[in-house]
């Protein structure tokens, strides 16, 4: 999959941290403090809340600029909420301000230190800036808590983390612990038969892609995936198949032009 297309998945990964209502400190004794933060206390709204959700919902409509104005009325009128710190710190990073979105990422931590949610967008943020020995530590803390509802995602953000690092084995074992939780995680599923085909392991990257397709839309880059790695497995038919449903659904893709080079 090229750089882009896992560039992709990382912005619809991303979201995820958005999706949990924000949660209040409590006051649990120092020496009763497990790994589950404020997962395991009762939720409490914020006087911020509503203008976090309504930022949330403009971001995802792709209007920044509105979004931001609403992240920013949430910490106006409510400063320690630790979700419109990670909403407005996503929001920065898609606007190219990476100082502003990595000082609101820790503090939304230092308000509330194991929401996996955070945890996962930030150390998605620290894999995207080529940190990858940081970013690897971020998603192991998301992942000690074990009220964290979603940890393939955590772990299938990790798998691609470690692939964009050249450690193919290391993210080989994320995903597959990724689909221990969900076997039927599409990303987790492309990712896995992106890998196998770069591990020549032809008949298991056919496998994983049927599963994916199963579960999910395909995409100019899964499609072009199952071409290549049918033309290595002999299965015209299949190739053929693939390339109709690229040129039909995506004629104006970058893999469109790689399928036509290739039969030239």
């Amino acid at each position: 999959m090229s750089r882009v297309s896992v560039l992709g998945l990382f912005a619809l990964l991303f979201l995820v941290g958005c999706q949990q209502g924000a949660v209040r400190p409590g006051g649990t004794s120092p020496d009763m403090v497990d790994n589950t933060g404020q997962f395991g206390q009762d939720s409490q709204t914020g006087a911020g809340d509503v203008y976090v959700k309504l930022a949330i919902a403009y971001m995802r409509e792709g209007h920044l600029d509105v979004a931001l104005k609403k992240a920013k009325q949430a910490l106006s009128v409510e400063p320690a909420n630790a979700e419109g710190h990670n909403v407005i710190a996503l929001l920065y990073d898609r606007l190219g301000e990476r100082d502003l979105a990595e000082k609101h990422f820790l503090r939304s931590l230092k308000i509330e230190s194991k929401n996996s949610y955070v945890l996962n967008a930030y150390a998605s943020f620290l894999c995207q800036q080529q940190r990858f020995a940081e970013a690897d530590q971020y998603f192991l803390k998301a992942l000690e808590n074990p009220l964290y509802r979603t940890p393939e995602v955590a772990l299938t953000n990790a798998g691609i983390c470690a692939a964009r690092d050249n450690d193919l084995q290391k993210a080989e074992n994320y995903l597959r612990r990724a689909l221990t939780f969900n076997p039927e995680f599409s990303l987790a599923l492309i990712q896995m038969a992106q890998i196998s085909f770069q591990a020549g392991e032809n008949l298991s990257s056919r496998a994983y892609l049927q599963r994916y397709l199963e579960k999910a839309r395909p995409t100019p880059a899964s499609l072009w995936l199952g071409i290549q790695n049918e033309r290595l497995l002999g299965d015209q038919n299949a190739v053929s198949s693939y390339s109709l449903m690229l040129k039909n659904n995506f004629p104006d893709s970058r893999e469109v032009q790689l399928l036509r080079n290739s039969e030239h």
